[in-house]
Parts: structure tokens; C-alpha cells; sequence
């Protein structure tokens, strides 16, 4: 999967160490850099081992630039579902369709997977990312509140 300079790609052992910099990128911009307690060692495992979610990584000069993490979820009313964790793209390259091209491919792996649903969820301050899935035509749900327990 290459568009111009950039390859988008399963992830691979060695890439979680550029993954998790990225969660914490994106849990600074949501200002919950502090809730984030999980590892790279933790997120290796999680992905090539127990296989708990999968991760697509793009890269542009070597360099992985932006991520989606993903794990398949399921609906009652649907059934075998896509649950979409994180999407994110370093903000020196974001206009510029990296972000379209890793959305495009996630909803390309729900399709040939077979999901009835693909799921995520979007804070209510993020404009651009609001914006970014009016674009790709998604459904952005104000009724449901999130329930949450931590452990």
C-alpha cells in the first residue's frame, strides 16, 4: 500500500516504541497525557502476541508517522464489529490526505473482514477531526453517553 513518499502498513515488532509516542502525542493534545499508563513492552504484547487489537503505521521517509490501532468489538444488534481506538497523524503532515488514506484503509479492512459496524469516538472540542468524518460521510451520534470503569 504506497501513495507517493508514504507506505501505509500492518504493524511490526519494533514499531510499538513509535506507536506508543504517538498515544502519548495524542493523550497531550487531549489533555490526559497523565491517564495514559500503558508501555511499549504492554502494547508489543498486546499486538504480536495475544493479539488483542491491530495497528496499521504509515510511513514517510522511514520514519512512522501516523498510526490506527483497531480491534474487533461486537454489537448484539450487528454482530462482529470494528472498533477503531486510536487514529492519529503527526500534525507536520496532516492536509496533506495521509490521514484520508489510513481511514480509507481501516474501512477496507472492515469491509473485507466481514464487520457489520465500524466504530470510534471523537472528543466534542476536536473540530478538524469532526469535520474530517462529515468528510468520510460518517455518522456522528449525540445521544449516547459514554459509561466508563477504571481498573
Amino acid at each position: 500500500m504506497q501513495a507517493s513518499n508514504n507506505i501505509i502498513r500492518k504493524a511490526q515488532i519494533g514499531d510499538e516504541f513509535a506507536i506508543y509516542e504517538m498515544i502519548c502525542e495524542l493523550a497531550l493534545f487531549e489533555k490526559a497525557l497523565n491517564e495514559v499508563i500503558n508501555t511499549p513492552e504492554a502494547l508489543k504484547i498486546h499486538l504480536f502476541d495475544d493479539h488483542i487489537c491491530d495497528a496499521l503505521v504509515v510511513e514517510f521517509e522511514n520514519k512512522i508517522i501516523g498510526f490506527a490501532l483497531y480491534y474487533t468489538s461486537y454489537s448484539t444488534w450487528r454482530g462482529k464489529c470494528l472498533y477503531l481506538e486510536d487514529f492519529y497523524v503527526k500534525p507536520n503532515f496532516r492536509g496533506s490526505g495521509i490521514g484520508s488514506l489510513l481511514f480509507d484503509e481501516i474501512v477496507l479492512i472492515a469491509r473485507t473482514t466481514g464487520v457489520k459496524r465500524m466504530d470510534w469516538q471523537v472528543l466534542d472540542w476536536n473540530e478538524a477531526a469532526i469535520e474530517f468524518y462529515k468528510y468520510k460521510k460518517a455518522t456522528l451520534d449525540p445521544e449516547w453517553i459514554n459509561g466508563r470503569l477504571y481498573f
